[in-house]
């Protein structure tokens, strides 16, 4: 399906399971840490500057994000995780909200997972795979700020962050810089074949 990528706009924030948008159109979720550049990748793949907003503090995503993309599908921003200067009131919310949303795992067209290409994952980001494990659903993994390291430390770390996210052969893992562009259209050619 042709997917006019400029007709992109943000709908709702959704603060509990009763704001969730269950229409039916497929729906691409976008799951990392809080500084790990989501919003950023989100504005990358639209070709937008601040589409998704880009928070110059981590953990702004607090709640699950719905933007309207060509009215063909759904691009969900969910709130970032592991940033520690959030209350554990807060922390809990956002897991509740979390179980709440894959509990309805089956509204997953795609899962993107995106890590920082620098460094091992976290605990938290081991969660987070296993929930999209978990789910049965199709995902994919992004390394994000690939730009950020050398060339030959995007080999070793790709294979490093395949194997603590314990990740199957067969799951994508796609090398990419928010900042550049690398690995955009991969990532593209993943989230059409969904919709």
């Amino acid at each position: 399906m042709a997917i006019n990528l400029n007709r992109a706009e943000f709908v709702r924030s959704a603060a509990s399971s009763s704001n969730f948008i269950r229409d039916g159109r497929p729906a691409i979720v976008f799951a990392g840490k809080s500084n790990v550049g989501k919003s950023s990748v989100i504005n990358r793949l639209l070709n937008r500057k601040n589409f998704a907003r880009v928070g110059s503090q981590p953990g702004k995503t607090v709640h699950v994000n719905y933007f309207d993309i060509d009215s063909k599908c759904w691009f969900i921003d969910l709130p970032g995780y592991g940033y520690a200067a959030v209350s554990k009131a807060e922390r809990d919310r956002w897991a509740a909200l979390m179980e709440s949303f894959f509990a309805e795992s089956e509204r997953i067209s795609l899962g993107v997972h995106i890590v920082d290409a620098r460094h091992k994952p976290t605990g938290d980001d081991v969660t987070m795979s296993e929930w999209f494990k978990a789910s049965g659903r199709p995902f994919v993994v992004v390394a994000n700020k690939t730009d950020k390291i050398s060339k030959s430390a995007v080999e070793a770390n790709i294979a490093v962050i395949r194997e603590t996210l314990a990740l199957p052969e067969e799951a994508k893992l796609i090398p990419f810089s928010a900042e550049k562009g690398t690995g955009r259209n991969e990532l593209l050619g993943e989230i059409l074949a969904k919709v």
